[in-house]
């Protein structure tokens, strides 16, 4: 079983900005900083979590002052005053919308189902000369860096994002999926799932209103970090590359299972998954992502995936848990968007 980062942006996005004179101390130093934090993430993860259930609503947002060493300085706790510092603000209004997201919508009782503090570190830095360019769990706690304020601005301003990172969280105490090939692009497309409803919620959008972008509000310019609608068209940056995201399987990204071919393609192979979750919630014809279409996958996250799991796996999950919540019709609805990105095959006669 692997155990690698959860980080919202991916090791090719790095990869390139490293080229680039002006941004490569920035992706060397955050390089270098994920790293560090997924060595501790795998070690709390087999220690176990070490978090006190709250039972409700409980946030903290520590300060780490442009250095590395967490959880940093007590800032906020939750009822407290919010200080004039907008990271601190987002972080914790972030977790605040995913907590009630959750609680609301799914009934759970924040990420571990058993009242998890919620907990965040902003102004991160793996080298004090140096931004931090992401977000991340660590398997206890989020942590955030502040952008290179060339590409990246700060890495609180996103719901999405946030709630991405959280969602992490989530899997780590449900499915658990590994965090490599198609199990890691089912984790990672679980977190864009749940990390755009969660944004859709709090600003009560409708499937067709929805963008179905993640992680726009990080990008000083024009792009985002994925489209779920459209994967391949989030980003075409010189300075970042292109994103390489497939929409169907025939264009699956075969990549090596090492961290410079992004654990088997995790960010990349997303997309697929991404789309599955698109197209389904489209074919519901129901007004809201979280009505039909999440309920169905968080029911397959909850109760039918496992570590191993790949994305056929994902697929009957998702068709088995519509049929089981809603009905023939919507089991259909599910089964037509898994077909469409060709994770399942179309049955010979049906166009």
């Amino acid at each position: 079983m692997h155990d690698h980062s959860c980080y919202i942006l991916p090791p090719h996005i790095l990869d390139k900005m490293s080229r680039d004179p002006k941004l490569r101390g920035t992706a060397i130093s955050t390089q270098f900083g994920t790293q560090a934090l997924r060595v501790q993430r795998s070690i709390l993860g087999a220690a176990g979590p070490t978090a006190l259930p709250a039972g409700t609503l409980r946030r903290t947002v520590y300060d780490c002052h442009q250095g590395h060493k967490l959880p940093g300085k007590l800032v906020l706790g939750e009822g407290g005053a919010v200080p004039n510092d907008a990271a601190v603000k987002e972080a914790y209004e972030s977790a605040g919308s995913t907590y009630s997201f959750y609680r609301e919508i799914m009934q759970r009782n924040s990420v571990d189902d058993r009242g998890m503090r919620l907990d965040s570190s902003v102004h991160y830095r793996e080298d004090p000369q140096e931004p931090f360019d992401n977000a991340f769990w660590n398997g206890e706690q989020m942590v955030y860096g502040d952008g290179d304020g060339i590409v990246f601005t700060r890495f609180t301003k996103s719901l999405d994002v946030i709630a991405h990172e959280l969602t992490h969280g989530v899997t780590q105490f449900e499915a658990a999926l590994d965090y490599h090939n198609q199990p890691g692009a089912l984790n990672e497309s679980m977190s864009d799932v749940f990390g755009s409803m969660v944004k859709q919620w709090a600003r009560g959008e409708s499937v067709e209103q929805a963008d179905w972008l993640i992680g726009k509000e990080l990008f000083l310019g024009n792009g985002a970090l994925r489209s779920m609608k459209a994967p391949g068209t989030a980003y075409d940056d010189p300075r970042i590359g292109k994103d390489p995201q497939p929409d169907k399987m025939s264009a699956y990204a075969n990549l090596p299972d090492t961290r410079n071919g992004d654990w088997g393609g995790v960010h990349v192979n997303s997309g697929i998954p991404n789309r599955a979750f698109y197209l389904s919630c489209v074919n519901l014809g129901a007004a809201r992502s979280w009505d039909k279409g999440g309920r169905i996958w968080y029911r397959a996250l909850t109760s039918r995936l496992r570590h191993d799991s790949n994305f056929v796996d994902a697929a009957h999950a998702t068709i088995s848990a519509a049929s089981e919540l809603f009905g023939a019709t919507e089991a259909d609805a599910v089964t037509k968007a898994w077909q469409e990105v060709e994770v399942l095959p179309v049955p010979v006669g049906v166009s």
